[in-house]
């Protein structure tokens, strides 16, 4: 065996028992929206009402999951990671202090009680495009 062939090997080996903890950590079993650089993965999700949607940060940097107010069902309960009851309150407690942040290997839960459409963000990788929507239905 040539030194290159060896190296590629001993170093494929090395890896392998960490190559779960690269991506966050999590099995796509523990989640059902997962979270890499800048996208919710998928971007939009189906549940009946009453179901429970998994987010799950499976990337490597921190990430929010927050409910646009303005585009959620009326009378439905707003959602966001950091427990805050409004997007203005969310964006502003994570430009202070970072509040909210799903670390890598972290999950935030959210049970849709309401049918209809519920537009989220992350809010440091909005302006990436990472946006994404659950439709709730009946």
């Amino acid at each position: 065996m040539d030194r290159r062939a060896f190296l590629a090997t001993a170093g494929a080996a090395a890896l392998s028992p960490v190559a779960g903890c690269l991506d966050g950590g999590l099995s796509e079993s523990e989640y059902d929206v997962g979270m890499s650089a800048n996208a919710f993965l998928p971007d939009s999700h189906e549940v009946a009402v009453g179901e429970t949607v998994v987010w799950g940060n499976n990337g490597s940097r921190k990430h929010t999951v927050t409910a646009y107010e303005s585009a959620i069902p009326e009378g439905a309960a707003f959602f966001a990671s950091g427990g805050f009851e409004t997007t203005t309150a969310a964006r502003e407690a994570w430009e202070d202090t970072g509040a909210g942040n799903i670390a890598p290997g972290e999950t935030f839960a959210h049970t849709f009680e309401t049918p209809g459409s519920y537009g989220y963000l992350c809010i440091p990788h909005e302006p990436k495009g990472m946006v994404g929507v659950v439709e709730v239905s009946e």
